[in-house]
């Protein structure tokens, strides 16, 4: 496997809170430090060879610490998607009642916009972040248009991530746009792991039209973890575990071994928030699963309806 594609999600480092099923023990919140283990990972990363980072204005503080940190680099390689449509709102606050606020609308794509493209020339693609058809931004045309222009100005790519049960119809509806006869979207980050599998009935379409395949959530926020609240998981995490020792890797790594295995994606995404996690992750590197082994992990799909209805009810960690 080419290690290139392993790419970083800066959600983690820019935010001190994620929705996940980590418990962790709260301590007194310091930006100072935090921006420094956000750097750290950053470093981390770039020493193991990745040289794509995810990001977002809607990260907290993510999308301007990637970019100061680039600009020690002076690296050419170093690949950035950024995103638009989400404000955050906690102000770092680990008892916010609201984390982020959804916003698709022209004037947030302007406003976002003028601040993401201090990314370039390293910015390589812009996202709507979390395209849904409850906010009708895929039939919006000011917002459409702009992002036609974008690209042709700027020369980057133009892409939608996606979450909830109907992500497959989003992509569909995306994979039809067109501005002045040309596609608009070239990238599609996407939700996908063992048990949300719904990319693979759309999977040919989107990789027959040449676009780029971003997987993101490849550990379903933790829950691919083994955890005593999830019995209904335990079968798996039995097989999970089983394959972690057989290989002398964590069961992250399988999950996302899985993800790189079945899809082929340009890139999956680690989201860790710290450098261990980091190093945990990128020992997919180190094995291969099995024709066997990966119809056995398939057979763990569910429903994508329960599967966001189980992620609905996950707290910010």
């Amino acid at each position: 496997m080419n290690n290139f594609s392993v790419g970083l999600g800066t959600a983690a480092i820019g935010r001190p809170l994620y929705i996940n099923i980590q418990q962790n023990v709260r301590e007194i919140f310091d930006l100072e430090i935090f921006k420094a283990k956000g750097i750290e990972v950053l470093e981390t990363a770039y020493k193991k060879g990745i040289r794509y980072y995810d990001t977002a204005p809607g990260y907290g503080l993510a999308e301007e610490l990637l970019a100061d940190w680039i600009k020690t680099k002076k690296d050419q390689t170093i690949e950035v998607a950024t995103k638009w449509g989400y404000v955050y709102t906690a102000n770092f606050d680990p008892n916010a009642s609201i984390h982020e606020v959804k916003d698709h609308s022209i004037e947030q794509l302007i406003q976002q916009w003028e601040v993401s493209k201090e990314l370039l020339p390293n910015l390589s693609t812009l996202q709507i972040h979390s395209a849904t058809f409850d906010t009708g931004v895929l039939e919006n045309e000011a917002v459409l248009q702009k992002l036609a222009q974008i690209k042709k100005q700027y020369h980057i790519r133009i892409g939608v991530t996606t979450s909830g049960d109907n992500q497959v119809d989003v992509l569909r509806k995306a994979l039809e746009i067109a501005v002045d006869n040309q596609p608009l979207f070239d990238v599609f980050q996407v939700t996908y792991n063992i048990l949300e599998q719904s990319l693979a009935t759309i999977l040919d379409l989107i990789k027959k039209k040449g676009n780029r395949i971003i997987i993101k959530e490849g550990l379903a926020n933790g829950r691919l973890l083994p955890n005593p609240n999830y019995p209904h998981y335990l079968k798996l995490y039995n097989v999970l575990e089983q394959l972690a020792a057989k290989y002398e890797i964590g069961v992250d790594a399988v999950a996302l071994r899985f993800c790189i295995q079945t899809i082929e994606p340009f890139m999956v995404l680690s989201g860790a928030s710290d450098s261990y996690q980091l190093e945990e992750n990128w020992k997919l590197n180190n094995f291969e699963l099995s024709e066997e082994e990966i119809k056995q992990l398939q057979s763990f799909r569910v429903q994508s309806t329960d599967y966001w209805l189980e992620r609905k009810k996950l707290k910010w960690h």
